[in-house]
């Protein structure tokens, strides 16, 4: 799997920012969503490779909306990161439960986030 458009879920602007910065100087396209509906909506419309997901938003949070996406037959097969700054072992391995690929803890490393992305493919 080739990873070339990534949509970033997070309420903060300034997460949002400096991950996309760090992905486009990657090569990477981005798309932003600042909750869970905004990004149901950008996921059936730009049909992103990867999705990075803040676990703390208001309204449904990343957990309740990786469920969500795992749960609907077209969207299923996008993999899923958590971006968060929740750092707990047992956030880990509930988000990994919901079924994310991977966990990344804020703030975020360039380096790392590539990797794991790469590691995808």
């Amino acid at each position: 799997m080739s990873v070339q458009k990534v949509l970033i879920v997070d309420d903060s602007k300034t997460e949002t920012l400096l991950i996309a910065a760090i992905l486009r100087e990657n090569g990477y396209g981005v798309a932003t969503a600042e909750g869970a509906d905004q990004a149901m909506e950008k996921i059936a419309m730009e049909r992103p490779d990867l999705i990075l997901m803040d676990i703390v938003m208001p309204g449904r949070n990343g957990f309740q909306l990786t469920r969500t996406i795992n749960r609907t037959p077209e969207f299923a097969d996008i993999p899923i990161i958590f971006c968060t700054s929740k750092s707990l072992e047992t956030d880990k391995v509930w988000g990994l439960r919901q079924g994310a690929r991977d966990y990344i803890i804020k703030p975020v490393n360039a380096a790392e986030l590539i990797a794991k992305i790469k590691a995808l493919g």
